[in-house]
């Protein structure tokens, strides 16, 4: 009896090769060469036809890799559809004088809301337009054109610039913040990174509604303002800012304005409710600014006055924790004429509890107007007083 050795790839009996065992080798050896053959000519998978990554000689590329091409329309095409021509690059444009060349600062986004007597009239943010010597709108065709900055608010980082109207054809319809609800499909339109990535969309929902994030508007370190916003998972990037956030019907519900960047953070993109923006979009065409009632002092919250300063300087109660120091009032303003001095403690507004600057400023810029009265309820010397202020107009506080 033998047996094969696949180490040495032959038959081997016990007394060496017989008869049957060279029949076996040699039959062997017959098989491996005729499939090497096949192998190498092709014909053991039925040649050229049967291989659809050949190239046919006769008819080109074989029918199982021609490209195929799917027409899709869902609500999300169509929606982009509507507004994504209305969505425009600004670039931002500083420095200009006889020693200093002209330098790009930035790059952002902006939504065409209105076309009147030859005029295209553009929404962004604030921060995309800060501190431009020239503004160029780029549109989606790739035609450039020089803007003029009508009105820009920090507060609310809204800005509206103009353009000719020559090439727009397509004008943003805007939608209903008021109506959104948490878990209805957005789209982010806008340009991240640059002008490269124009048009860019990406689609995502509405992650939550009245949000409100503290923000330090002059880079102090101190927070000023509360921003009320729409959160969204929709990715916004560096370039999207002043961009649209659309609903499912095509319309702008939000102006992209800033993302969460952190490491540990991901998927949280804020944008300003096109409700809240629209009177200042208004206010800013019209007239440049925003009008607001003001009242004329400058302000501190109390949390950033040491312990020392709140006993010895302001004589303030222990049960009071929280207010705004009034830290200097303008002459002749409305403060002044209620009688407010300098490190009065104000604890309420019409009463509501004032724990901080960003409070006050809500209540005062967004819940009264120029000629309202305003019941402010502070303390001096340790002891309660309430006095009726009369709102006048000025620029900011």
């Amino acid at each position: 009896m033998g047996y094969y050795d696949y180490d040495d790839n032959q038959f081997r009996g016990r007394k060496g090769k017989g008869k049957g065992g060279y029949f076996i080798s040699g039959l062997v050896g017959s098989i491996v060469g005729a499939l090497l053959v096949l192998l190498l000519t092709g014909n053991l998978t039925g040649g050229q036809e049967q291989n659809p990554s050949i190239t046919n000689q006769n008819n080109g590329t074989s029918d199982l890799t021609r490209n195929v091409s799917v027409d899709v329309t869902t609500d999300v095409t169509k929606a982009v559809e509507k507004t994504a021509d209305a969505v425009i690059g600004i670039t931002n444009i500083q420095g200009s004088s006889f020693f200093k060349e002209e330098t790009e600062a930035g790059t952002g986004s902006g939504v065409i809301y209105k076309k009147e007597r030859g005029k295209a009239y553009i929404v962004t943010n604030n921060h995309v337009v800060e501190g431009a010597s020239t503004l160029e709108v780029t549109l989606t065709d790739g035609t450039k054109t020089k803007a003029k900055l009508l009105g820009s608010d920090v507060w609310t980082d809204l800005a509206v610039i103009q353009i000719d109207d020559k090439g727009v054809d397509t004008v943003a319809q805007f939608g209903n913040s008021d109506k959104l609800k948490s878990g209805e499909p957005v789209i982010a339109i806008g340009n991240p990174l640059g002008l490269n990535f124009s048009g860019s969309v990406t689609q995502g929902i509405i992650s939550g509604l009245n949000r409100t994030i503290p923000i330090d508007v002059n880079s102090d370190g101190i927070e000023d303002w509360n921003a009320e916003v729409i959160q969204t998972d929709a990715a916004i990037n560096p370039g999207n800012s002043g961009g649209a956030l659309v609903n499912i019907s095509g319309q702008v519900i939000g102006i992209n304005s800033m993302k969460i960047a952190e490491s540990s953070v991901e998927g949280i993109g804020l944008s300003i409710p096109i409700n809240y923006a629209i009177p200042i979009i208004q206010d800013l065409e019209a007239h440049g600014k925003v009008k607001r009632a003001y009242m004329g002092t400058s302000l501190r919250s109390l949390s950033e006055v040491t312990g020392y300063q709140q006993d010895e300087t302001l004589n303030l109660p222990s049960k009071v924790k929280e207010g705004v120091v009034i830290a200097g009032v303008e002459p002749g303003s409305p403060a002044e004429q209620a009688g407010l001095q300098e490190f009065d403690v104000i604890v309420e507004l019409d009463g509501e509890p004032t724990p901080d600057v960003p409070t006050l400023r809500r209540h005062l810029y967004a819940e009264k107007k120029i000629g309202d009265t305003m019941k402010v309820k502070y303390y001096r010397n340790g002891k309660a007083h309430t006095v009726e202020m009369k709102l006048a107009e000025a620029d900011l506080q």
